[in-house]
């Protein structure tokens, strides 16, 4: 069970809590006994007792069960101990699915622990169970090794595991964990058979791998320890943001994008987006999502619901943020930060969006009504746009009655990229010239102004009427300073000449200096400034007002009663020089009505006037606009107006009224509203106004009256103050502050709502002044590192925009240092919060410290720009510039050897010590060097390519270059890799010559192997090794393999399938035959087997491709329906699988060795041939030609390698040449008679003057089945050239063959017979290697091949060879075969015979005696392998066998059914093969029945050690009892090869070798015939036989005589019996020591000697002959008076006597033979382990005493400590 913690780090205390009730019992499944099945019986593996006493017998029962469908037999043994016992053993049989139930009593004597088992036999084996009785003692179960999941450093993971107490005491545990690691619990008492969950929390604070052990201690009395493996793995996370569904402008696609970009959001809303949260690496990152921390930031746009999380390994966190902007036209810029646990790793998400408000216009600025006659109304239609996307809340700020103008929706919503026609209505009530400026209030933006006039005639009064021009004219005046003035004054003072009127017809003063300044012109003020500083809300106005009414605002409060409301007195006061009219527009039915409706103003007066409330309705709310026009009394009629520029629009006057008739106690309407408020104030510097607008939105079915206190907030102006809002409407605030300084101020604005303070919503706003603030990071130092002189170094370096304004900065760098110094961007904006990384560039041009400064200038966006406000920041720049150089780790690679064709890799660590980084540019140099030097060669591409040649090295470090190398010959290559250093202006100029770096050599090789040994087995187990390396071509195909692979070999580097035919084709030139011999039909499969070793430098991969693995698998209706006879001639083989390898590919390293099995089978008669493509990867191909011959049962057949034979090259003028052989192989299961026909033969000798060029010393011969015979030749040339011969050889019953015998002859004296002699005449030595085995082989030789070489033919040579037994359980009979008569002669092995025990070695040694005659030997020793257990089993059967003949050659029957007549004797065979059944009526007479009959049934087709006892002969089921065959040996080849030379031709040819060899002088004893097989030699060889050195001179005739005398000399004393049996009884006798050195003279005669003669036998010594030297001396003494001089003289004929013997061949090879001998048994002692030749050797001093010496035993061997 495996928990995982997913979520923060938490507090280790919080988890090391004790937890005592997570025990509990074992449920009973968890507690039954573990049950096994062997062979069909379910028992339990352990019996146990628990619980017991002494000298109380406890009984359990012990179940066997038979889950087998068959019925089981079995028995037991009882326990071996006394303690266990149970019934008597008796057999078992138990049918299926029965159980047997038997009782084990347990007898316990002493309080210890017993264990015993109880044993049951089947037939398919034993098996047992265990006994086990136990004292009571705490033990606890768990698991030994706990795995942990991978964790995050710093996060937490668990897993719990089961404690069991299985003991039978209550226990206690505690743990000690090692940490990170914890347990809970850590304490716990377990009841016997109880389980407690315990958790492993792992809370690693490094990544590692922690592979720990936690001790659990348990136990009361002793305690015990057990341990639990606590493995866990920890990494570092590693987290990457990621923006989803952006794609940015510069940044490549896929990767990774950390800035969310909202773009603008409408003013209000909330706009979501998403981004991911990567974790790059395999474990769970917890992280926390962040927020910067800015002071001075406080309204947080940008908000992220998310504060920490988990991210899954190679998985994703999707983070919503979210933005609601407030202010428009505001961009916004804040940074997250993803930080995982233990604060490792910190990602920076960028968050940016803009705030869009509505864009609403007005199509006209003023809207002219003309005019009309009093009692008329005029409609003009209005428009207004949005061109936002945003939808746009508006208000006309104008009474919705009681005006002159009116709309139709004064109030409303405009949807984004709309367009609304409003419906305005002109209804004077007054002939008069109206004007209002009407002011358009829209939520999020400033107000819009629109000029409503028109003009009302009535029949008395006809006012001027008000034209668009009037107003723009008025505008100016106003500016002038001339509205103040009425226009009769105005009209007089323009005829004076006061005035004048300019180019736009405005008026305007006289200059006083002429055109000293242009006179003054209106211009459009600011729609907010115009609103709020009007003069009549504020004490500041644009322009002073005309004139101005007082109130503006007036609550009557609570009117009741309602008749009894006082009148509110309002003061008109006139500013201006002439006289006005007011009148004001009584709306009817309003409650409220201003008395008297009319009056006169003179100037500079005011008059009053009474507003009067009429309230109709109790608990009602009442509010209105009272609307009144001021004009100058002479414009009430347009004649007395002159001038049309002197025209003057009216002015409008407004009060709002509030009031309420609510009784006391009565609840006022309770307002439902929505208020949309901002927090904050737009940013703007100190000392500026800012502005921002407020909705209240009435969402409910009454009136909403509302009055804003704002003596309350005095730093705040508020407009409209009071009002009221109709059903469904709503009402736009704009609010006003001027903040002074930087620090935030709280406005708190009351807002009464229906006229009752409970009703008071409190709107809280900040505002706070904005001064330019730049941050530059690191305290405005930047720092450069030591940079190369004349190279740039760029480093990023942060600047902040820490205020809510964008700001522009530009930086300034002295001139001086535009050279060395640079930064981009030079100029730029910086949005409110925005951090920009910018790019500074630094070009030392010297070796010095640079200190450098630079400055900043920013100011605001939106200032002014001729007279911008600036502040200005230094930044302070140190750099260095410095020189350095580059150099190789290691100045010298060298790669070793490379695949041809193939890439290896290195890396060349480039090392920099200097200060600075250094930019470098690398080239190569390519030399080859090797035996094809050619002009190709050297213009061959360059085969190395570096991952780059351009790069930088920091200071005091590193730098890795991928170096890929790809050889393309198989030659020598050096590569000599140089750097420059470069600047950054130009990187293809060096500012110095190349400088040497490194040097990197490799070898081109290609991947080969050769094949080592080769053996035989199954059918070819006859053939020799030397006849199976030229079968299989081997030394050829060695040789193909270490050539070079052609382009078209390398078509398909590797094997793969390529080919759509049956037969592929073949893109190698190279064909070899694999040639499998020849085996009759039905016989084993021809077994080779081929070790593989790869002597190269780099890995093989091989593989044998059949036809079948290189065609590509197409559909059926692909394929050729026609099949050339060779294609199914090739199916038929791949079909049958009649070729087979195994393995067919396979993988070497270098030195590695493999065997491959190859094989024949030889189910149909013919030639069986298949190409198989023996494919290298990425080297050669061959093609091999698998072919082997069947043959049918009985047919003689010699199976010819070739049809063509070189012997080896003679030279010429060789008085003995030596003897060659020629081998043919017995393929069939016949022996077979081979004859030579040497017509040819005698033809050549015949035009070589009857020289015998070529001699076949075995023209005839038998070869028994499965063997390799020889046919021995001499080649003896006459002179230096090539001969040739053609000879037939005829197979008696089979097939002949004409094989071509090809020789050269060699002139030793000549460079070229110098190159023949040294050619190679044998095959390639065979390696010493045992790995090679065929299947079933028990023993190995430790050689495979013996070499003796170069010897004398009077020589003799041994060598020493280990027969080991590499099988542990068999032991080994072995037997020695020698092929020829000739080659017992010659070779002899000691021991031949023997038995090896399972591992042991047995030494065999083998002599080579040359027979006197030169020949090049070269022979197959056979070792025969027997299993002793097998060859024993033979002889058993055999000898049953043989009595059951024995006795059934006595054994008749009778089968006469009348026995009365007289029936002819018919004998029986003992040795027939049919038996005759007895009728039913004399079975009867027979007592005993016979066993099958004998019959001798050989089965050459059954495998070693097959024997068949019982075989079914014919319908009658009679049995027939064949005769026991010996088991099949395995045989191990030894190949012996060895050139004998005759005394004189070694003389003269291995001189310095000589000393070498120990000559034996004694007689020839080479026989007068010499026989191959039944072939004798022919009279010719006796012409070439070998002579004796003393005979070299004699001629031919006397060479003959010689040879028929002896001749006839020797064969009558072998026909002579006298001879033979004094011989055999010379034999019998025993012989003395001293006879070898004893000739016929006695001794006494040879001391009367008086010369020194060479005596013509060896005396004997005196010292041998005590006695009678002693006799001698007395005699001596009494007859010669001069003894001394006898006895010096005799004392030197002894001394010349002993030299004389010393020179005796004899005694040299008595010498010789004791030398061998003991040399043979040291090897054997040493082979043995007795001993140990490579031990120092030891001094023993011994005592002087002779008795001691004689006493004391002798001293060890030496041995090895």
């Amino acid at each position: 069970m495996l928990a995982q913690a997913h979520g923060e780090s938490q507090n280790s205390d919080a988890f090391r809590r004790l937890s005592y009730g997570c025990t509990r019992k074992l449920s009973a499944g968890k507690a039954k006994k573990k049950k096994g099945v062997f062979w069909g019986i379910e028992v339990t593996k352990t019996l146990r007792w628990h619980g017991w006493e002494l000298g109380k017998e406890t009984i359990k029962h012990l179940i066997l069960k038979n889950v087998h469908e068959k019925t089981q037999k079995l028995s037991y043994r009882c326990p071996s101990t006394r303690f266990f016992f149970t019934v008597f053993p008796q057999p078992i049989i138990l049918r299926p699915g029965m159980s047997l139930t038997l009782p084990i009593i347990f007898r316990p004597i002493e309080k210890r622990e017993y264990e015993d088992n109880i044993c049951f036999k089947k037939d398919e084996g034993e098996f047992s169970v265990t006994l086990r009785a136990t004292l009571p003692h705490p033990c606890l179960s768990f698991p030994a090794a706990v795995q942990l999941p991978a964790c995050a450093v710093h996060n937490v993971t668990e897993i719990t595991f089961p404690v069991r107490n299985i003991g039978d005491l209550v226990t206690v545990f505690h743990w000690e964990t090692p940490s990170p690691f914890y347990m809970i619990p850590d304490y716990s008492i377990l009841n016997p058979g109880a389980e407690c969950m315990v958790k492993v929390v792992f809370q690693p604070k490094v990544a590692a791998v922690y592979d720990v052990a936690a001790t659990c201690w348990f136990g009361s009395e002793e305690k015990r320890k057990r341990t639990i493996q606590l493995k866990a793995l920890s990494k570092y996370p590693y987290l990457q943001v990621n923006v989803v569904g952006e794609e940015k402008e510069g940044v490549q696609p896929g990767k990774f994008q950390d800035v969310l970009c909202f773009g603008s959001v409408p003013v209000g809303t909330t706009v979501e987006k998403c981004v991911e949260i990567f974790n790059m690496s395999v474990v769970d990152a917890p992280c926390r999502i962040e927020r910067a921390e800015d002071p001075l930031l406080q309204d947080h746009v940008f908000s992220c619901d998310v504060s920490h999380g988990i991210v899954p390994a190679k998985g994703k966190l999707v983070l919503c943020i979210q933005f609601q902007p407030q202010i428009v036209g505001e961009h916004s810029t804040d940074y997250f930060t993803i930080t995982s646990a233990g604060y490792l790793l910190q990602t920076v998400l960028k968050v940016t969006g803009s705030c869009k408000g509505p864009s609403v216009s007005l199509h006209q600025d003023s809207l002219d009504f003309d005019w009309i006659n009093l009692g008329q109304s005029l409609m003009r239609m209005l428009e207004i746009s949005n061109t936002s996307d945003v939808p746009a809340y508006y208000q006309f700020d104008i009474g919705v009655t009681g005006s002159v103008f009116s709309l139709d929706r004064p109030c409303g919503v405009l949807e984004g990229t709309t367009t609304l026609v409003l419906k305005v209505t002109f209804r004077p009530t007054h002939p008069i010239s109206y004007h209002r400026r009407v002011v358009c209030l829209v939520h999020h933006q400033e107000p819009l102004y629109v000029d409503f006039f028109g003009t009302c005639h009535s029949d008395t009064a006809k006012p001027a009427i008000l034209q668009a021009r009037h107003l723009s004219w008025y505008r100016t005046n106003m500016v002038r300073g001339l509205t103040f003035y009425p226009p009769d004054i105005v009209s007089a003072m323009l005829k004076d000449g006061k005035l004048q009127m300019d180019e736009k017809g405005a008026l305007m003063l006289l200059p006083e200096i002429p055109q000293d300044k242009r006179p003054k012109e209106y211009f459009e003020v600011d729609s907010m400034t115009e609103y709020f500083y009007d003069g009549e809300t504020s004490d500041m106005a644009l322009f002073p007002p005309h004139v101005n009414v007082s109130p503006r605002e007036y609550d009557f409060g609570c009117c009741l009663p309602l008749h009894k409301v006082k009148p509110l007195p309002l003061c008109v006061t006139n500013h201006t020089k002439g006289s006005i009219t007011v009148f004001w527009t009584l709306s009817h039915g309003s409650a409220f009505q201003v008395s008297p409706e009319m009056c006169d103003i003179p100037p500079l007066k005011s008059s009053a006037f009474r507003v009067i409330f009429k309230p109709t309705q109790l608990n009602t709310l009442y509010a209105a606009e009272l609307e009144g026009f001021a004009f100058y009394k002479v414009l009430r009629h347009y004649n007395s107006i002159e001038e049309d520029a002197t025209i003057c629009p009216s002015w409008c006057l407004t009060v709002k009224l509030r009031a309420h008739t609510f009784e006391e106690g009565r609840e006022h309407f309770i307002p439902q509203y929505i208020l949309d408020v901002p927090k904050t104030f737009p940013p703007v510097a100190p000392n500026t106004d800012t502005y921002c607008s407020m909705l209240l939105l009435n969402t409910g079915t009454s009136l909403i009256t509302f009055s804003v206190n704002q003596a309350a907030c005095p730093s705040l102006l508020v407009k409209p103050c009071s009002g009221y809002i109709i059903p469904g409407g709503h009402q736009i605030f704009f609010l006003s502050t001027h903040p002074v300084n930087t620090l935030s101020q709280q406005h708190i604005l009351p807002l009464q709502l229906n006229s009752h303070p409970g009703y008071t919503k409190e709107i809280v706003l900040q505002s706070c002044g904005e001064s330019l603030n730049l941050l530059l990071e690191g305290e405005g130092n930047l720092y450069f590192k030591p940079v190369y002189i004349g190279t740039s170094f760029t480093r990023m370096y942060t600047i902040k925009n820490r205020t809510r304004l964008p700001m522009v900065f530009t930086w300034k760098i002295r001139q001086s240092d535009s050279k060395i110094l640079s930064v981009s961007p030079t100029a730029g904006i910086l949005q409110p919060y925005e951090a920009m990384a910018q790019a500074w560039t630094f070009t030392p041009d010297k070796e010095i410290k640079y200190l450098l400064r630079a400055k900043v200038f920013v100011r605001r966006k939106n200032t002014d720009p001729m007279c911008p406000e600036t502040v200005c920041y230094a930044l302070r720049i140190v750099g260095e510039g410095a020189l350095g150089t580059i150099r190789a780790e290691k100045e010298h690679l060298d790669l070793g050897n490379v695949l041809v064709g193939d890439l290896q890799s290195c890396t060349i660590v480039l090392l920099n010590d200097g200060i600075c980084s250094l930019k470098y540019i690398l080239s190569v140099e390519q030399l080859i060097t090797g035996p094809p030097d050619t002009e190709e060669v050297r213009s061959d591409p360059l085969a190395l390519e570096l991952e780059y040649s351009r790069g930088t090295i920091p200071a005091r470090s590193r730098a890795f270059v991928q170096v890929t190398v790809r050889p393309a010959r198989r030659l020598h290559y050096t590569w000599s890799i140089k750097y420059a250093l470069c600047t950054p202006t130009d990187l293809t100029r060096t500012e110095e010559e190349q400088q040497p770096l490194c040097c990197i050599v490799a070898t081109g090789v290609y991947p080969t192997f050769c094949i080592t040994d080769a053996c035989s087995a199954g059918s070819g187990s006859g053939i020799s090794k030397l006849h199976l390396w030229r079968l299989f071509s081997l030394d050829i195909l060695n040789k193909y393999l270490k050539q070079d692979p052609t382009p078209s070999e390398l078509i398909y580097r590797v094997p793969t399938r390529h080919s759509t035919c049956l037969s592929p084709p073949v893109y190698t030139p190279l064909l070899l035959d694999f040639n499998f011999g020849a085996a009759p039909i039905g016989s084993e499969p021809t077994l080779v087997m081929l070790l593989l070793e790869n002597k190269g430098v780099v890995p093989v991969e091989w593989a044998f491709l059949f036809p079948s693995d290189q065609k590509l698998d197409v559909e059926h209706w692909a394929e050729d329906a026609e099949f050339s006879s060779r294609e199914l001639h090739e199916m038929r083989i791949q079909d049958n699988q009649l070729f087979s390898v195994s393995p067919k590919s396979g993988k070497l390293l270098p030195g590695q060795e493999e065997s491959i099995q190859l094989s024949h089978r030889h189910d149909f008669t013919g030639i069986d041939s298949l190409p198989v493509l023996l494919k290298v990867s990425y080297g050669r191909e061959i093609l091999l030609n698998f072919s082997g011959v069947t043959v049918e049962e009985g047919q003689q057949y010699i199976h010819f390698t070739s049809s063509k034979h070189l012997f080896t090259p003679i030279a010429i003028g060789t008085s003995h040449p030596p003897t060659q052989i020629y081998e043919l192989y017995n393929g069939g299961s016949v022996p077979v008679i081979f004859e030579v026909q040497l017509d040819e033969v005698m033809k050549i000798q015949k035009e070589n003057f009857q020289h015998p060029v070529f001699v076949c010393l075995t023209p005839r011969g038998e070869i028994p089945p499965g063997i390799t015979g020889h046919i021995e030749w001499i080649f003896s040339p006459l002179e230096a050239r090539t001969y040739m011969v053609d000879v037939p050889i005829h197979i008696l019953g089979g097939e002949s063959a004409v094989i071509t015998f090809k020789g050269e002859g060699y002139d030793p004296n000549t460079i070229e017979g110098t190159a023949s002699s040294s050619k190679v005449l044998l095959p390639s030595v065979f390696s010493g290697s045992t790995k090679l085995t065929v299947p079933g082989q028990a023993a190995t030789l430790s050689h495979r091949r013996i070499c003796f070489g170069n010897i004398p033919d009077c020589a003799k040579a041994s060598r020493l060879v280990f027969l080991n037994n590499i099988s542990e359980s068999k032991t080994v009979v072995f037997a020695w075969q020698i092929s020829t008569c000739k080659d017992k002669r010659v070779l002899q092995i000691a021991p031949e015979v023997g038995v090896v025990q399972p591992g042991e070695s047995i030494p065999c040694f083998i002599t080579l005696q040359p027979s006197g005659t030169a020949s090049f030997c070269s022979t197959d020793l056979v070792c025969e392998l027997y299993i002793q257990e097998s060859l024993a089993q033979y002889k058993r059967e055999l000898q049953e066998w043989e009595k059951e003949k024995a006795r059934q050659a006595v054994e008749f029957t009778i089968t006469e059914k009348d026995l009365g007549k007289q029936k002819s004797p018919a004998g029986r065979s003992s040795g027939s093969a049919e038996t005759e059944i007895l009728p039913e009526s004399s079975a009867v007479m027979r007592r005993y029945k016979t066993l099958p009959p004998i019959k001798n049934h050989p089965t050459p087709n059954q495998p070693a050690g097959h024997v068949d006892r019982r075989r079914l002969l014919d319908k009658e089921s009679s049995w027939v009892w064949i005769k026991p065959e010996p088991p099949k040996p395995i045989l191990l080849h030894l190949g012996v090869t060895a050139t004998a030379y005759s005394l004189e031709d070694f003389f003269n040819k291995f001189t310095s070798e000589l000393h070498k060899y120990f000559l034996f002088w004694p007689f020839s004893d080479q026989p007068l015939e010499t026989k191959f097989v039944d072939g004798r030699r022919d009279k010719n060889r006796m012409e070439t036989e070998p002579k004796r050195l003393s005979l070299a001179a004699a001629s031919k005739q006397e060479l003959q005589i010689v040879t028929d005398i002896l001749a006839g000399v020797i064969r009558g004393l072998l026909e002579s019996t006298q001879l033979h049996d004094a011989v055999r009884s010379t034999l019998d006798e025993p012989i003395p020591y001293f006879s070898q050195f004893r000739c016929a003279e006695s001794a006494e005669l040879q001391d009367r000697r008086q010369c020194s003669t060479v005596p013509s036998g060896v005396s004997a010594s005196p010292d041998l002959y005590p006695e009678k030297d002693e006799e001698r001396k007395q005699m001596r003494q009494e007859t010669s008076p001069n003894n001394d001089w006898l006895e010096i003289s005799h004392h030197e004929q002894l001394r010349e006597q002993k030299e004389m013997i010393s020179r005796q061949p004899a005694f040299r090879s008595l010498v010789e033979l004791v030398l061998e001998n003991t040399l043979q048994n040291i090897l054997i002692e040493a082979s043995c382990g007795e001993v140990v030749l490579t031990a120092q050797p030891r001094v023993i001093a011994l005592p002087s005493s002779p008795s001691q010496r004689i006493t004391s035993p002798p001293p060890p061997p030496p041995s090895r400590a």
